[in-house]
């Protein structure tokens, strides 16, 4: 019997008003986009770029983290019942959004940008590390408000009972887990990115990025419950799988970057 727990049953609607309503995931994954462009405002103005650049930058990494998250989603979790539909597809308030798929967005997103602004990719996706890290904190938080991506059965003090689920047995809160690791790199690397105010080697800070967080998520996925039903049996699940890939050329990445050690260029003001 289980003595020590806590139960959560968080509405996952903040209000509503008829058919309309606010829920506390929509908010959060604002709020990622929200403070991540205070700070991405932050480093633009220490290396003297407009702020009309950054509005262009934050509209291609809006794109590309919407529309590679819900792809990611339908081809990776549910490829059958999405290609039957794919009407479905774009029906994003039903929910499913992956995050390995808005990986995925994010650098087709920023490739796309930098083509256009004559920019280095290493050094968008440096500067863009350091937020992304930071929005995955605010999606983590949004799930657990959802009550949904958590894990399997614990004895720990501090297991969930997702009551709006119908659970009756503590689980573990992995999205809590999840969110403070994502923090955690957050605040690495923009202590990083601050230490030589934007003059590290070149990729060096989206290498370490993609090595922490999906090697994180590959751990924590063993305390996960299955997301979908094709996993149950697996060795490694989809999330795992998805994983190794990033971890591995992040890996690849980080030793090409400091054996260059090619640093960017800041144009200070004055």
């Amino acid at each position: 019997m289980h003595f020590l727990v806590i139960p959560w049953d968080v509405n996952p609607e903040i209000f509503r008003i008829g058919s309309f309503a606010i829920r506390w995931y929509g908010l959060l994954f604002a709020s990622g986009f929200l403070f991540g462009y205070i700070i991405m405002n932050r480093i633009f103005k220490n290396e003297n770029l407009t702020e009309a650049s950054l509005d262009r930058l934050t509209i291609y990494m809006a794109v590309g983290v919407i529309v590679g998250a819900r792809l990611g989603h339908c081809l990776f979790y549910e490829p059958g019942y999405y290609l039957s539909h794919p009407g479905e597809i774009l029906k994003i308030w039903h929910g499913g959004l992956a995050s390995h798929g808005a990986a995925i967005g994010i650098l087709i997103a920023i490739w796309l940008f930098v083509r256009k602004e004559r920019k280095d990719y290493a050094w968008a996706l440096d500067r863009i590390a350091i937020v992304v890290a930071l929005a995955g904190f605010f999606i983590r938080i949004g799930n657990l408000m959802n009550s949904e991506i958590y894990g399997v059965e614990t004895t720990l003090p501090w297991g969930f009972v997702f009551l709006r689920n119908g659970e009756n047995i503590p689980k573990h809160p992995t999205q809590i887990y999840e969110a403070l690791a994502y923090l955690l790199i957050f605040v690495l690397l923009f202590r990083l990115y601050w230490r030589k105010k934007g003059e590290h080697f070149q990729g060096t800070l989206i290498s370490l990025a993609m090595i922490l967080i999906f090697t994180a998520r590959f751990f924590l996925e063993f305390l996960k419950e299955d997301q979908v039903d094709f996993e149950q049996g697996m060795t490694l699940n989809m999330g795992q799988i998805l994983s190794i890939p990033f971890v591995i050329a992040g890996c690849i990445w980080l030793w090409h970057s400091l054996k260059n050690k090619k640093t960017a260029t800041i144009k200070r003001k004055g």
